[in-house]
């Protein structure tokens, strides 16, 4: 109640608010209810549907590719042939284990021409790589959430693939089956719905970026205040018009919730759920 909905309503509630000012400017302001006034503002907002667009730009590349490394490297776990198991598993859990902004702070070192090797290493076989320039910084951002959040929808398919029974590789196996076929026909089928769990999460997590494009941001003038939705959402609170602030965080969370609900329902009327 206290950490959860008093805030969404709050926020709810500034939302519908306007503000009114009287006396010119010295005069003094006051609140009152305003209707749709704020909604139509964000609708209006073209710096609002550019934020949206680079978000769900982010989210058709970004989510897919994590999620098909975190399964292969899920299946590569459960299979005998891959040695140091426990070594491996903990190499790719420990990104998710560093906060975000220590993550983009780290990654905003290789990605400046001035101080990363990576660059230097480049430059030096002839390449000549802008990481932070206006075509490559959105996608630098999400290598940076990539590499973050693989190891942790990692963890999630691996620990559905424990829960398949034995007997259903070995009636495989004497079914003639290859390791291949195993891994593509029977394991990935049957772990779905985790699959399905972690893109809901991933969506919901894209629709949020902030701390990677906001520290990026430092180093690179190609990155604005309303890079992402809730980069704007942000700025627009910092001059102090709480009102729009809420009214732009209340529309991403409808649009959040849409695209999650409706991928769930997608993929439950496509597996006969």
């Amino acid at each position: 109640m206290l950490f959860y909905l008093v805030p969404v309503g709050y926020a709810l509630w500034q939302s519908f608010r306007a503000v009114h000012r009287t006396g010119g400017q010295y005069g003094t302001s006051y609140t009152s209810f305003g209707g749709f006034e704020q909604y139509q503002k964000v609708f209006e907002n073209a710096e609002f549907w550019s934020s949206i667009g680079r978000i769900g730009l982010f989210g058709i590349v970004q989510v897919p590719v994590m999620l098909f490394v975190a399964l292969i490297m899920a299946l590569l776990l459960d299979t005998p042939l891959l040695k140091l198991k426990s070594v491996f598993r903990m190499t790719a859990f420990m990104p998710y284990a560093v906060p975000g902004v220590i993550a983009a702070i780290m990654w905003s070192y290789l990605y400046s021409p001035q101080l990363s090797p990576v660059v230097d290493l480049l430059n030096g076989i002839g390449l000549d790589p802008d990481f932070l320039g206006p075509g490559a910084v959105l996608w630098s951002a999400a290598n940076i959430s990539t590499w973050l959040w693989t190891g942790y929808n990692m963890l999630i398919m691996y620990s559905a693939l424990q829960s398949i029974p034995q007997e259903l590789y070995e009636a495989a196996k004497l079914d003639g089956a290859s390791n291949w076929a195993i891994a593509w026909r029977i394991k990935v089928p049957i772990i779905a719905p985790s699959i399905v769990l972690t893109t809901v999460f991933s969506i919901i997590g894209t629709l949020q970026l902030y701390a990677e494009p906001a520290v990026l941001r430092q180093i690179s003038s190609n990155i604005s205040s309303t890079f992402t939705p809730n980069m704007l959402a942000y700025a627009v609170a910092s001059g102090n018009n709480y009102q729009q602030a809420a009214a732009i965080s209340v529309v991403i969370a409808v649009i959040t919730f849409v695209l999650s609900f409706g991928f769930m329902r997608l993929t439950s009327k496509r597996a006969g759920l």
